[in-house]
């Protein structure tokens, strides 16, 4: 995989987990609605700023363990797959069948306590942090440094996650009914998760060549 191909692919794989409601989207939804743009879009930076320090672990480990063992980096791609294998395949067979906005922590405070809850929420689910040092080190073409290209590369997971969340908050009342309506989350969980599948099979390809 070239370092083109690698950011492709990254794009693809990382804009369709960015739209895919889930917590972070909750978030920003609901400090929209409660707290208004400008809190809403602090709680986003501090969504992205998880993601980055996620991104960073997740790529400075891969690079400790390609330093250390081979082996080693050749067991993590390996998990990576089988985690995208298992995740893509449950989108498939049990999508969601809705969303709601609601169940996200209510907003207050100024825009340093959005700033800090978006970071926190983002710090502290488990689910990121298993994505992020399964997932990332995948993209990371042979020969680029792991470090600094898994910044990179969640650099560009971040730039989305913004993008996003700016038009959620832009329009937070037509984007909020349309990603809790049954139909459209079940597509995207299924759209997700086929993609999921297919990056878990290259990988399985990758390492059987």
């Amino acid at each position: 995989m070239t370092a083109t191909q690698a950011l492709l692919a990254l794009g693809l794989a990382a804009g369709l987990l960015t739209l895919t409601p889930g917590l972070d989207t909750a978030l920003v939804l609901r400090t929209a609605a409660t707290g208004g743009p400008r809190r809403a879009f602090a709680a986003a930076v501090g969504i992205g700023a998880g993601c980055m320090i996620w991104g960073l672990a997740a790529a400075c480990g891969a690079g400790a363990l390609l330093t250390a063992s081979t082996l080693a980096y050749g067991v993590l791609q390996g998990a990576g797959a089988a985690y995208l294998l298992w995740l893509g395949i449950g989108l498939i067979l049990r999508p969601r069948q809705g969303f709601e906005a609601d169940t996200a922590t209510p907003a207050g405070g100024g825009l340093a306590a959005a700033l800090r809850r978006g970071l926190l929420t983002n710090l502290l689910n488990p689910k990121v942090g298993v994505f992020y040092i399964s997932f990332l080190p995948q993209f990371i073409p042979h020969g680029a440094p792991p470090a600094s290209f898994g910044a990179l590369l969640a650099g560009l997971h971040v730039v989305m996650g913004l993008v996003w969340s700016s038009l959620l908050i832009a329009a937070t009342v037509p984007l909020s009914g349309l990603l809790q309506k049954p139909a459209v989350v079940r597509a995207l969980d299924r759209i997700t998760g086929g993609v999921f599948i297919a990056f878990g099979l290259r990988l399985v390809l990758d390492r059987r060549g």
